[in-house]
């Protein structure tokens, strides 16, 4: 359990953001406000207590930040599985852990407040980043400090602390970390995309959520 719902009984909805979803052509996505009142509305018509997806998901939604569009490349494909529940919703750590690194990453359509955990599966190591946060989450965090399965890291951060996103959770697995502290990209061009993915396995297999399966590459 990485938030409070069980995903054998609670009803979620799994969340379009490619271009297949003609609904996201008429949204102002640089009006977090707006975006909001979309996501969240959905899940209420839905009877939805949390939406998610979009791990290996060909997004439209990051046309809306310069920080994913570059000159050199824009960044399209999603690394992590997203899960979109109120700011406040508490954050579990699905393994024992402790903290690899953290910090804010303030900009607009980043991470916010960020917490890396190294994890242990299978005798190997494996990182998770826990993107979107409070900065109130971060308070009192040392390098080092250790988390057992089920113990609370943090809170689902509000906008625009969060980043400036719809209140949610990235959630993310790296095999290695490239080098990179209290960050990771979560976001990756199409020419980086079988890079990245080799990286970055599925969160899915920890989560195990019924249904949620990999969008067709696109």
């Amino acid at each position: 359990m990485i938030l409070p719902f069980d995903f054998r009984t609670d009803p979620y909805l799994i969340l379009d953001f490619t271009a297949q979803n003609s609904e996201l052509d008429s949204l102002d996505l640089t009006n977090t406000a707006v975006f909001t009142d979309y996501v969240f509305g959905k899940l209420r018509r839905q009877g939805a207590v949390v939406g998610v997806g979009g791990y290996n998901e060909h997004r439209v939604i990051y046309r809306r930040s310069p920080h994913f569009n570059q000159a050199e490349a824009s960044r399209c494909i999603h690394l992590g599985i997203d899960l979109w529940a109120e700011a406040g919703t508490p954050v579990f750590a699905p393994l024992d852990g402790v903290v690899h690194s953290f910090q804010d990453n303030n900009h607009f359509g980043d991470y916010g407040p960020t917490i890396i955990l190294e994890h242990r599966l299978d005798e190997k190591p494996l990182f998770a980043l826990y993107g979107h946060l409070s900065r109130s989450s971060l308070r009192g965090l040392t390098v080092g400090k250790s988390f057992k399965a089920g113990e609370k890291i943090a809170e689902i951060g509000p906008y625009p602390e969060n980043g400036d996103w719809p209140p949610h959770l990235h959630f993310q697995l790296m095999t290695d970390l490239l080098g990179h502290t209290g960050d990771f990209p979560g976001v990756c061009s199409l020419a980086d995309r079988e890079r990245y993915l080799a990286v970055c396995p599925d969160p899915n297999r920890l989560l195990q959520i019924p249904g949620l399966s990999q969008p067709p590459e696109g």
